[in-house]
Order: structure tokens, then sequence, then C-alpha cells
């Protein structure tokens, strides 16, 4: 290859890693598996040994991971670096490792550990108290604070028994399979993005601004490593373990002590066998130098400590052959396709379906019904389809047009990879439909939830949102059947429905499920055409013309009302006597909200957002969930991020909850 050629995969390669770092270390949301970055990391760092005029200080090779994210909390210097560790893939390399450690110090212990997958975090400890959380960051210089969210974590103590006098240890935090699929299923329900791993979903959650999200997810950690400690002499990574056992700290289980380098390669095996038997996922095997004194003498590079290797398991793969592409509607009308093929043994499970994603994803791949392809589980809970062994008669496949489930018209942006089913009326997404529409942003029905609504369903009564305010007619039904429980209790849920009825025609909106329009898009369009009557005569050039309403939301409206199942529907909720059109108010020319538009940001103390919002609107003013140069306030709650710097750059004016009680008093 030329030199030339070289240069050019270089700059590539980099440019490519330096992605996948930001989407694994700072958004949580990777596309590809860690043995592909894996294979491109590999690459680079052979490119740069052959050619070590290339290296540069900004390459991924020199750097040790993500960028701390401001938004996520406060950033804090690191007091020890949270170095990551040198990746080895073969016997060879663990072999070398020992025998190179061994050479420099003589005899000394190793540790072979499990290495989980998850998110690293500090934990520091002053007087035997429970101060601080930091991630891991940027490694070097600094991580974010994270105390809150750790606090609510079970396996964070919070009052060691021992009392050093300062004492930082460093762990990951994890997510384990079962709370995994309860997060997802929750997701689900509520028409939220679901995480494609509990790595993901754990990196995402302990970043969250607010720590009830993260005490309801129930994280876990493992801690694997003594940073620093003051006041106590401890000699080795074992002391260590012992004396975090004594103070109830969780620490890796199952770890080994070992010698020579084949007690550390069986070490390395046995993890590897039962990995499909743990409830959270593993990604390697970590062997450690065991005394800190030869730690020492060992040392570290900028990025890397030369006391210890990761060993990365290969991706166990198989060969199959695809015999069918399923289709299946999400309660949110997301289209995925599913392959079937014959059944193989992956890592001790048996597969005989793996996601296909998307059409884009099956015409990269080149995979037809019939193909022989490539089957693998790289530490991530579902397999994967890795591409085409050999194409014999094979059939194309491609995604029709409607929907499987209500033979509905699909829909797909011009932009997008997925096609959805926008009927709201679907019978696969009538659950979560329905639970849209109860919700506390539409229609607030207290009583009715994730409970009662499956069961409506299943006994017929509710095949629709009309259907909601027909239930009073089978109340002896509800009674008998105890759908609400007892006489006390329907009765209450029967009179929330009627009371439900007088909600603006914002929440009623919010309601509907139409694609893209959440409260805020609701408020917007109701504010601008004054309810839905109008608002359903809307040209698309109309639906434009409102602030913050794009030409995709557009589109979504006007198929919503262009469909005659909706229009019936919304015949029937007038009829009920829902509120379709909003009052008409007056304000005072001089009002300081009225025509104002508001920005919130952070955690409010006082009001919810949707008090907030409501308070606004109701008095005439606009609430925005951008900032622009067409702001009038931003309200600021605790922990405000991006939005209130945006602000301040532009000399918007910015109002505490108590500025904003006084503007509403005015």
């Amino acid at each position: 290859m030329e030199v030339a050629q070289v240069k050019a995969e270089i700059i590539q390669l980099r440019k490519e890693i330096k992605r996948h770092n930001r989407k694994y270390y700072e958004l949580d949301a990777p596309e590809i598996s860690d043995y592909e970055y894996d294979k491109l990391m590999t690459r680079l760092k052979d490119l740069e040994a052959a050619y070590p005029e290339f290296i540069t200080p900004t390459s991924p090779t020199q750097m040790v991971g993500g960028t701390a994210r401001r938004e996520a909390g406060k950033l804090v210097a690191h007091d020890v670096p949270m170095l990551s560790l040198q990746d080895v893939f073969n016997r060879e390399d663990v072999e070398n490792f020992i025998n190179d450690a061994i050479e420099k110090l003589g005899a000394p212990e190793f540790v072979v550990e499990e290495k989980i997958d998850g998110l690293s975090m500090a934990l520091r400890y002053v007087d035997g108290k429970f101060t601080q959380a930091v991630t891991r960051g940027d490694g070097i210089n600094q991580g974010e604070d994270v105390t809150e969210n750790a606090r609510v974590i079970d396996d964070v103590v919070q009052q060691l028994v021992d009392a050093p006098k300062y004492f930082e240890i460093r762990g990951e935090v994890y997510m384990t399979r079962k709370n995994f699929a309860a997060t997802n299923a929750r997701q689900e329900k509520l028409g939220l993005k679901t995480f494609a791993n509990p790595r993901n979903c754990a990196a995402g959650t302990l970043r969250q601004l607010d720590s009830r999200i993260v005490r309801e997810r129930k994280l876990s950690m493992f801690v694997f490593n003594l940073q620093k400690i003051d006041g106590v002499e401890i000699s080795s990574h074992v002391d260590a373990y012992n004396f975090m056992v004594r103070n109830g700290i969780k620490i890796i289980h199952g770890y080994k002590v070992c010698r020579t380098f084949d007690e550390v390669w069986r070490a390395i095996e046995e993890i590897g066998a039962r990995r499909e038997s743990l409830d959270y996922d593993i990604d390697g095997a970590v062997v450690k130098v065991n005394s800190f004194a030869e730690r020492e003498k060992l040392g570290a590079t900028s990025k890397f400590p030369r006391w210890a290797v990761a060993y990365k398991y290969p991706p166990d793969e198989r060969e199959t052959v695809l015999r069918d592409i399923e289709l299946s509607v999400g309660r949110t009308g997301r289209i995925t396709p599913t392959a079937i093929f014959d059944a193989v043994n992956l890592n001790g499970t048996k597969v005989e379906r793996a996601t296909l994603h998307n059409q884009d994803f099956i015409d990269g791949l080149g995979v037809n019904i019939g193909d022989t392809i490539k089957v693998y589980k790289s530490g991530e809970i579902i397999p994967r389809v890795s591409g085409v062994v050999k194409s014999v008669n094979s059939k194309p496949f491609k995604i029709p047009d409607t929907c499987p489930v209500c033979n509905h018209k699909l829909d797909r942006e011009e932009t997008a990879a997925d096609y959805r089913c926008v009927n709201p009326n679907c019978p696969a997404q009538l659950e979560n439909h329905l639970l849209n529409f109860v919700g506390r942003n539409a229609m607030d029905i207290k009583g009715l939830g994730e409970t009662a609504i499956p069961k409506l369903i299943g006994e017929g009564l509710v095949k629709n949102i009309a259907d909601v305010y027909k239930l009073h007619m089978h109340r002896d039904e509800l009674l008998a059947k105890k759908i609400f429980g007892l006489e006390k209790s329907t009765d209450k849920i029967l009179a929330a429905i009627e009371e439900s009825k007088k909600n603006s025609p914002a929440k009623l909106l919010t309601g509907l499920g139409i694609f893209g329009v959440g409260s805020a898009a609701a408020r917007d369009l109701i504010q601008h055409f004054g309810g839905l009557e109008e608002l359903a005569k809307a040209s698309p050039e109309d639906l434009q013309a409102v602030p913050d309403i794009g030409e995709v939301t557009a589109r979504h409206v006007r198929s919503f009302f262009d469909d005659a199942d909706n229009l019936k529907i919304l015949a029937e909720l007038k009829e009920m006597n829902l509120t379709m059109e909003a009052e008409k108010k007056i304000f005072a020319e001089d009002s300081p909200i009225a025509g104002k538009s508001f920005v919130l940001t952070g955690k409010l103390e006082k009001f919810t957002r949707d008090e907030a919002s409501a308070l606004i609107t109701e008095r005439g003013g606009l609430v925005k969930g951008s900032v622009s140069k067409n702001t009038d306030y931003v309200i600021v709650g605790e922990k405000a991020g991006s939005k209130l710097k945006k602000a301040q750059e532009l000399g918007i004016k910015t109002l505490t909850e108590d500025d904003f009680e006084k503007l509403l008093a005015e």
C-alpha cells in the first residue's frame, strides 16, 4: 500500500472511531457491536505501529475515551485518573502480558475477574461517609458529578463501618437483564424510545437529571478497584477487596488469584463458560497484578496501566439458513422485520430469530430469504445478523406499503429508516394509544392506567378512545368483573372520565396520538386555530405557519384529519360533549404574559412543567421547547442546562420560580 493510501485510511479510521466514541461514551447510543469497534481500533493501531510518523496526540489510540457532558451535571476534577485498560483478543496476547510481568517482577500474583459491561463511576468517602460520585468523563482530568443519582442505587454504601480519612473506589454501574427488560417494557408502554442493551440503559439512566428515574430503573454496581485510601495501610488488590467486603461494599464476585499463565487462562475460560448464566452482561475478563507495590513498578502509559489487561471474548458466530422475514408492529407503530432461521446455539442459548431493524439494514447486508447467513451474539441480549455467506435461489424482501395488522398505509419519512403505521386505531397500538389518551399530559383520567386498560381491551369493552366515554353504560359488567375494583373505586373512575370532558381541546389533541404532536405542539396548534374543527380544515401550508410546526408534523396532522375513521371518532367525542373549541379570552394589552414566548429549563420545585405551561397558556402566553432570539423569558429551575446557557448568550431575560410567581400576580 502506498504511503498516501495509508495516511488516507488512518484519517478515515480516526474519524469513524471518534464518531463511534461519541455515540458510545457521550450519547449512550452505539451503532456497532464491541467486536466491530475493536476491529476498527486494531486496524488503526496496526497502521500507526507500521507508520509511527502519522501518530498524533489526538488520535483515538492516544486518548482515554469520551468527554464529560456538561448537561449531565457539574464537572468534577479527578483525584485519581480513571484510565481504560489495554484490550487483548487471543491467548498469545495474554501469555505475553503474563510473561512480561514475570520477567520484570519475579513471581507476581495475578487476579482474574469479570469485566462488567456498564459505566465506570468513582465513589468518594470522607471519614467513612459517602460524599461524591463521579463518572469517568475524559478519564484524565474531569468527570460528571452524579452524586444524587448514586445515592438512590442500592449497591452504593452510604456509611462505612471503618472510617478512613479519605477513601475512593471505582466500580461499574450496570443493569441486570431483568431490570433492563422491565425498563424497556415501560418505555414501550409510554411510547418512548427503547434502549439497545443494558449498558446503554445504565449509562443513560446514570446521567439523568431526575434521580427518581434512576430509582425507578433500579441500577446496580460492582466495585473493582481501590483508587486511593488515607489512614489505612492496604498492600494488594485482594486485601482491598477484603476491606470493602467488611464495609458492606459489593465487589466483583468469583475472582481468582493465579500465579502462572496456565492458571490465568483457565480462570478466563471459566468466566467465559458462565457468561450466559449471569444476570448481567460482561464483555471480557480482566487480568491484574495483585500487589500495589508491583503495580507502581510497572507504571502506566498516558492511556493504560501496564499492570492490567482486558481479554475480550470472540463473538460466538454461526452459519444458518434464513427461512423467512416476519413483520411486527410495535406499540408506537414502528414496523420491525425479524429474521427467522434454522435454530443455532449461541453462547449456550438456542437462537432462531434476530432483528433486522429496518429496510435499509436489510438492503445494506444484502440479505434475501433463502440465504445462508452469519448470526452472532457479542455480549448483547439480542442476536444479530452480520452478513451473507452465500445466496442460492434466494428471494429479495421488501417491506410492503401497508400495515400487516390493520392494512393502513405505512408512512416513511424521507430522512428516516423506519416504516411506521400511523393509524391510531391499529389494534397493535391500541394499548399504547389508550395509555397516551388517559395520561397526565392528555386527558389525565386518574385510575385508568397500565393495570386497567389491558383488562378493558381483553374484555372487548374498549376498541378506540371514544369507547372510554361509553364505559358508564357497562357499569354492571365492570363491577361483576372487578376491572376497577369494588363499587366505590368504579364510580370514582367513571366520575373522573365524565369530568375529563371539560378538559381543554389542547389536552384532547394531545390524546389523539397524532405522530409528532405532543403537549407543546398541541397547545400551539389550538392557540393558533382556536379549536379542533378549524384545525381539521387547515392545509399543510396553514399548519406550517404555526411556529415550531414543520413539514413532517404538518403532514401527519393533515393525514389524521383526512382519515374517515378518525373523523368518525371525533364526531362521537363531540356528540358526547367533549370540549372541542378553546374558550375565547380577552387579555389586557399591557399583560406581561399575553403574547410572550416562554421556555422552561431545569427542575422546577413549585410547579410541574405541565402546571407552569398551563398557567402561561391560560394567560395568553406561548410555551416553546427551545430558546431562540424570539424567546421573551426563560424560567430557570435547578440544574438548568444548555437552554440557560443559550439564553445568557442571547441576552434573554431569565426568571426564577419566585420571579415567575410575581409575573403571574401582575
